[in-house]
């Protein structure tokens, strides 16, 4: 049996996805108690990128499972000093047991699965944020699907996506949203649209174009169950700060567009969010807004990810 990863959100089938909720609600739940299926292994995480929530959750979550966590910045190993790609994933799979990458290329997750021989998760490219999706869509489930199927409750759900909708989080949610069977409708300036490399994606995946792109905020959270946004300005964009808040600024999520979608629609963003840039302070004071559930339960969610990648791992 070959060694799974998670490098995109379409990785998982949907009897998987409903399989690992299911853990991360027990893990949850049972935390300090709960059974540790690391024990005994080592996971090491290469970042490229700084982090608070990433870097915290996974370190907490794979001590939490029995094993120990080894951080390796990439300016701190050779893969920074020019050593290949393919030579540090041979490596280090004679070493550890399993992979954490946040790093810029989704390429770089690929070529390190594609040559290694542990499981690699993929915890953020600047083309997906798996983990993240999964995540939120496991935060919605709590409050939807109440004892009853988690995914069935997000079937038929609308998700309106606002400001940068050709970023990481937007296509990790395009997929995802055709994988819980969720709609999704996205709102931002023309030349942010999703590009043809998503539309490729759900090619790839055997999934149909599942979106809807508009130029108006308020098209896109017309009967919205969640409304959601991220930064305008991702990590490695910095010099574009100024002409990206000009021509997002109108799809600010202010009190008065979030009142425009459901009644009980409820406010997301990963986070860190910028007040008076992606989101109206008054929209992350609203008791609908749900972003810090949303990070706490990276942690219960990806231990749930690594611990079944773990049980999937092929023996010796």
């Amino acid at each position: 049996m070959p060694t799974r990863h998670f490098l995109k959100d379409t990785d998982f089938t949907r009897e998987e996805v409903a399989q690992i909720f299911g853990l991360a609600a027990r893990l949850k739940r049972e935390r300090g108690t709960h059974e540790k299926p690391l024990a005994g292994q080592t996971w090491a995480l290469i970042f490229s990128k700084s982090s608070t929530r990433t870097r915290v959750s996974f370190e907490v979550g794979i001590h939490e499972l029995g094993g120990n966590p080894l951080f390796l910045n990439r300016n701190d190993i050779q893969i920074g000093r020019g050593e290949s790609v393919e030579d540090t994933a041979k490596v280090l799979s004679r070493f550890v047991h399993g992979l954490i990458v946040r790093t810029y290329e989704q390429s770089e997750v690929e070529r390190l699965a594609a040559a290694g021989t542990i499981p690699i998760v993929n915890a953020l490219t600047d083309f997906l944020h798996p983990c993240q999706i999964y995540t939120d869509a496991f935060t919605l489930t709590e409050r939807w699907a109440g004892n009853g199927d988690r995914l069935a409750s997000l079937k038929g759900r609308k998700i309106a996506f606002l400001g940068d909708t050709a970023c990481n989080m937007a296509y990790s949610w395009i997929l995802g949203a055709a994988l819980f069977g969720m709609k999704i409708s996205l709102a931002g300036p023309a030349q942010f649209a999703p590009g043809p490399e998503i539309d490729a994606q759900l090619a790839q995946d055997g999934l149909p174009k599942n979106y809807h792109f508009t130029t108006d905020p308020y098209e896109a959270v017309k009967d919205a169950d969640v409304v959601y946004t991220d930064v305008w300005v991702s990590m490695g964009k910095e010099e574009e700060t100024k002409e990206r808040i000009r021509v997002m600024s109108p799809y600010q999520v202010t009190a008065k567009l979030f009142a425009a979608a459901k009644p009980d629609a409820y406010f997301m963003h990963c986070l860190p969010a910028h007040a008076g840039e992606e989101v109206e302070q008054a929209v992350l004071d609203n008791p609908r807004c749900i972003i810090f559930d949303e990070a706490e339960n990276r942690l219960h969610v990806q231990k749930a990810i690594m611990a079944t990648l773990a049980a999937a791992r092929p023996r010796a």
